[in-house]
């Protein structure tokens, strides 16, 4: 088993496995429905002015179903948009390590990884809860994936290998074989790192570029998708400070400013971006708002007014809010608050912004926050909800 791959899917020591009973197997529940608003663009919320949906809707949980306590495969639930109530609906089977999940733009496709060492990325139809069938992704645990604008390509990022992979998406969302694999093979691994480890694969918000986030390298690499190819033609690269290891990036609304969460040095960074080019420059390291101590910051999300966002904190347990100001050119760190869980490894908007769902992997919970409209400040919506090594968690 590769070093890297085991310090970050294991970092810390899981907590027991009670909660691994939340989600048992039940491929015979009714299918949730799948015709909500549109999803917000990765890392951000969609507009205020989107309206809240009536009734139960979906939520897709993420999990490692080889770890202990672990999970049986897909965790399906429902949520109330109001109150931010989790109801437990079942399983998909037949899915291994399913830690990454994604939707597709028409909304009747589930991708999700499959990290192991032998990686793959599966789909699944929403509508009956089919497993359209898996495709290798080249290389090792794959650990995000996320779907071009389009709908035609399947993005992901082997955390094992250091490698991206690209798979055509056919009209009945099946996916078909690999069209591209591109290893890091430079610049050389960072301060304590094995090799290169590609932790995310995104599309930039004017999907003309490709960008790929390596913590084992300290670099973000951009690259030209050709769409009727599925190929990559690499454009540009930048790199941060040596050992600050990267690990995702969010895009402002405004297209000309990211957030780069750097999971190794425990900050994050504002960074310009010119869309012509796809060039992307790393600004100064900003604090998470842990203090001292161990922590691995996770994931940041952008707010859809571009006002605000969130980072989730691992080891400080906490989810820090910021306001973001100059146009997206500047973070201001506000406050942190409670995650009432352990190691938030994930955190996702509904789509009208209005919850924030926090997928923590120690304790086994996914827990919700009402998030205020003006003022983004993070109020917990009742108890945490039990689901097994929770990794993921994806509310349509």
């Amino acid at each position: 088993m590769d070093s890297g791959w085991s310090r970050r899917r294991f970092v810390g020591a899981l907590a027991g496995g009670a909660a691994a009973v939340a989600l048992s197997a039940c491929d015979d529940a009714p299918a949730p429905a799948t015709t909500p608003p549109a999803s917000p663009a990765t890392g951000t919320s969609p507009s205020g002015a989107a309206r809240r949906p009536a009734g139960p809707r979906p939520l897709y949980l993420g999990t490692y179903t080889s770890a202990e306590g672990g999970g049986k495969g897909i965790g399906l639930a429902t949520y109330d948009p109001a109150t931010g109530r989790i109801t437990g609906a079942g399983t998909v089977t037949g899915v291994g390590d399913p830690s990454y999940l994604a939707l597709h733009p028409d909304r009747r496709t589930l991708y999700a990884v499959d990290e192991r060492a032998d990686g793959a990325v599966t789909a699944v139809r929403l509508s009956d809860r089919k497993v359209l069938g898996s495709r290798g992704t080249g290389g090792a645990a794959p650990c995000h994936l996320s779907v071009h604008p389009g709908g035609r390509w399947l993005l992901s990022a082997n955390y094992g290998s250091g490698s991206v992979a690209v798979h055509p998406i056919d009209a009945s969302g099946a996916l078909g074989e690999r069209t591209d694999l591109v290893r890091h093979s430079s610049p050389p691994p960072g301060p304590g790192q094995d090799g290169p480890h590609a932790h995310q694969f995104v599309t930039s918000p004017d999907g003309r570029h490709v960008l790929a986030v390596d913590l084992g390298t300290d670099t973000v690499y951009t690259y030209r998708l050709d769409e009727k190819a599925g190929t990559l033609t690499e454009v540009a690269r930048a790199r941060t400070r040596p050992g600050a290891g990267p690990r995702h990036l969010a895009f402002h609304p405004g297209g000309r400013h990211a957030y780069l969460v750097d999971e190794v040095g425990d900050t994050v960074s504002v960074c310009s971006y010119d869309p012509a080019s796809g060039a992307l420059r790393v600004g100064e390291a900003q604090p998470t708002g842990a203090g001292p101590g161990t922590n691995y910051p996770a994931q940041l999300l952008v707010t859809g007014d571009g006002r605000h966002a969130y980072l989730a904190n691992r080891g400080h347990n906490s989810l820090a809010r910021y306001a973001i100001e100059q146009d997206g050119a500047r973070l201001r760190l506000l406050d942190t608050v409670p995650v009432e869980g352990d190691f938030p490894r994930q955190i996702a908007f509904s789509p009208e912004g209005t919850l924030l769902f926090a997928a923590n992997q120690k304790s086994s919970t996914v827990t919700v926050f009402h998030v205020d409209g003006d003022s983004g400040a993070l109020r917990p919506a009742g108890e945490p909800f039990p689901s097994p090594v929770a990794v993921c968690a994806l509310p349509l």
